[in-house]
């Protein structure tokens, strides 16, 4: 779907359907009363007859009104007060609705009359309703016999007054860039694990680079991880006949000497649990275990898109965790990249044992920040549902430019603490530190093991676990967060 910008007079406009917001009480803001003019009263007659309280979401469809070049009207409630961004996220999804079962290839979009609280009236509320439009587009068929058919709809035209026009066009530009980078991780979660495994990961980096010269792309196969001594990524693949990797790309937009940020992403393309076998109910969704680097793909995308004027360094850690004879056993003792020991009490901890190997190999990069993204914890679920993803961090600048850049995005995130209490929950008497802190406080624990590898930088890390897929039912699959929150923490790193 392409997404165009205009400052024209709604009634003047030749399109198959033209939108318009009707408030609670059947009121019409200046938009629509000037097109009710030009059809001699037509839309407030239609209202008089009640057929269209206003209720946010709600709608109606008029055939052709006299006086208007649009063929039929799409009449959507905006409700009596400002939406929040919820409402307003579900009065574009039903006006989307609706446009999709009509014929017309074409629409026209007049919402400018409608406030959204806390949004600017042009960037903000249009940025929203854009990657709304577009995410909402979203269709993964690729295994599917029976294709979806192809839809009618091709362009859609949002109406702006002539002072916010540059504005909403630059928020359909990033709104455009982050829905293809949603997209791509999607696609990449909901692929299925006999395709979508470590090799795999790397020729989709390698394709990356081909299409952007400006890209640096490194796989490190499974002797490379082994001679850089991660002993802890290592250990987490060897049970599988699909060999890790480490993928590194590095995006140069910014001049050379100017710090990169680097993001860390969690790339478990199967997680069985390893010896400590996960139950067998659900575990097809364990394919999702790779949407942290999933979603660091779908991030550098935007950023290649947007071509943002800064470093960035992404960092894989992608492996399949799987029993075998050769699998890691709970109680083995491991050497990690930074020299510390972890005892494995539970080989289904493994996201953090590819990460701290990761996060200290990002160390080399001397960044800005670093933020880890990660399906790493069922507490995490427990704690927060699956509308917020778990934040911590180091650096309290760095955790409220996240959770900041969260609200923006409307892919909000919850700070948990990181109290130095909760690191005596991964005390060993074998080694410096076991993998697993027992059953109190899960998503703080992993995150406790996390920041000893990320002393020597700014760090953050974000649990998705219950925001990277929509679990079971009919809606199943792949979300695309954090990409949002991710693309606009660079955005505003960029001042773009």
């Amino acid at each position: 779907m392409e997404l165009v910008v205009k400052s024209v007079a709604a009634a003047s406009l030749k399109t198959a359907t033209l939108v318009l917001a009707v408030g609670e009480g059947r009121k019409l803001g200046d938009i629509a009363k000037a097109v009710d003019l030009a059809t001699d009263g037509a839309i407030s007659a239609v209202l008089k007859r009640g057929d269209l309280a206003g209720k946010p979401g709600q709608t109606l469809l008029l055939p052709a009104l006299p006086g208007l070049k649009a063929e039929r009207v799409l009449l959507v409630g905006s409700g009596k007060d400002a939406l929040g961004d919820r409402t307003w996220r579900k009065l574009a999804s039903s006006v989307a609705g609706v446009l999709k079962s009509l014929g017309g290839s074409d629409a026209v979009l007049a919402l400018d009359d409608i406030a959204v609280t806390g949004r600017d009236a042009h960037y903000g509320k249009y940025r929203l309703l854009a990657e709304t439009l577009l995410d909402g587009e979203y269709v993964f068929d690729r295994f599917k016999s029976q294709k979806a058919e192809p839809r009618a709809l091709k362009k859609v035209t949002l109406l702006a007054d002539k002072a916010g026009q540059a504005e909403v066009e630059r928020a359909v530009k990033h709104a455009t860039a982050i829905a293809t980078g949603m997209a791509f991780t999607r696609d990449l979660g909901n692929l299925p694990p006999n395709i979508c495994h470590p090799s795999f990961l790397a020729e989709q980096a390698k394709d990356l680079g081909k299409a952007h010269k400006g890209l640096k792309v490194e796989v490190f196969d499974e002797k490379k991880i082994k001679d850089l001594g991660m002993g802890a990524f290592y250990a987490v693949g060897q049970g599988s006949d699909q060999p890790p990797r480490l993928i590194v790309l590095q995006y140069n937009g910014a001049k050379k000497s100017e710090k990169p940020f680097v993001l860390v992403g969690k790339g478990i393309t199967f997680d069985t649990g390893g010896i400590s076998l996960k139950p067998g109910a659900g575990m097809d969704e364990m394919k999702y275990d790779m949407c942290g680097a999933a979603s660091v793909f779908g991030t550098l995308r935007a950023v290649l898109e947007l071509k943002l004027p800064i470093n960035l360094v992404c960092i894989l850690a992608c492996a399949e965790n799987m029993p075998s004879g050769n699998a890691t056993r709970p109680g083995d003792i491991v050497t990690t990249m930074s020299g510390q020991t972890v005892e494995i009490l539970n080989t289904d901890a493994e996201g953090r044992l590819v990460l701290c190997d990761a996060l200290t190999y990002a160390e080399r990069f001397k960044p800005q920040a670093v933020i880890d993204i990660a399906t790493l914890t069922g507490a995490c679920i427990v704690a927060l549902g699956s509308h917020t993803a778990g934040l911590l961090g180091n650096n309290d600048e760095l955790i409220g430019q996240l959770l900041d850049a969260g609200k923006r995005a409307d892919d909000r995130a919850w700070q948990l603490p990181l109290f130095d209490e909760y690191q005596e929950q991964l005390d060993s008497p074998f080694a410096d530190i076991a993998n697993i802190g027992g059953p109190k406080a899960g998503t703080i624990t992993a995150a406790c093991f996390l920041s000893r590898f990320a002393k020597a930088y700014n760090w953050a890390h974000l649990d998705i676990a219950g925001t990277a897929w929509i679990s079971g039912g009919k809606d199943k699959g792949a979300t695309g967060r954090p990409v949002p929150m991710l693309t606009q923490y660079l955005l505003d790193r960029a001042n773009a």
